[in-house]
């Protein structure tokens, strides 16, 4: 017996009980699991999403719309950054003041352009508390994906507590599939068998996340 008859098996074994005439769109699926898990304020919840954040080695950091510029201005300066690629629709006052060169987003630019910007600065659509991941969907103030997968280090702007839900079902309805979303949970990283990390070999080294909050929730 071929390695397709057991598979073809196991299949036809599978579908024993399956009503004849019954299709894929045939019974409706139930879709009954919780969506909310536990309860939480709002400020737990952001707290929750900044700590899973942490566990997955982004640099969470906390300001106001008034203190935005400033921050950035200073992160930027920290790692030496001379060049900023933005999205087409990102606040220009999120960097006014800074220090820096900025690089649009245009769609001729090549990964070798891309690899040699220093930071890249996007927004974010939803990010999920209890997984500590953002969600991007080429919004206006996030841009294409690939210049959040090549370009070595990503600022990444959350609103709070407006783009922020407790878990992964709240967050689907938020996002629609037919577009390029990419889920980022913490800077990218990979293992070897010995279990040694290894950072940015398909994406950023470094994840920064601002938590933009209302100047009297901001800390």
């Amino acid at each position: 017996m071929s390695s397709r008859d057991v598979v073809l098996g196991r299949v036809r074994r599978a579908l024993a009980d399956v009503p004849a005439g019954e299709g894929p769109a045939g019974p409706p699926v139930a879709r009954d699991y919780r969506r909310v898990h536990g309860a939480r304020t709002t400020g737990q919840t952001v707290d929750l999403l900044a700590e899973n954040l942490a566990d997955y080695r982004a640099v969470v950091h906390r300001t106001d719309a008034e203190g935005l510029p400033g921050l950035i201005g200073r992160l930027l300066a920290a790692r030496g950054a001379r060049t900023l690629l933005v999205p087409p629709g990102l606040d220009a006052s999120w960097t006014a003041g800074t220090d820096v060169t900025r690089v649009e987003d245009r769609a001729s630019g090549t990964p070798r352009e891309l690899d040699a910007v220093d930071s890249v600065l996007t927004g974010c659509a939803v990010a999920v508390a209890e997984t500590g991941t953002l969600i991007l969907d080429a919004g206006p103030d996030q841009g294409r994906r690939r210049i959040t997968l090549v370009p070595d280090h990503h600022l990444c702007v959350v609103r709070v507590p407006g783009q922020v839900v407790g878990s992964v079902p709240e967050a689907l309805p938020r996002v629609a599939p037919d577009r390029p979303l990419t889920w980022i949970s913490g800077p990218s990283a990979t293992s070897d068998i010995e279990l040694d990390r290894v950072e940015g070999v398909h994406g950023p080294r470094t994840l920064e996340v601002i938590l933009l909050a209302a100047a009297q929730e901001a800390e």
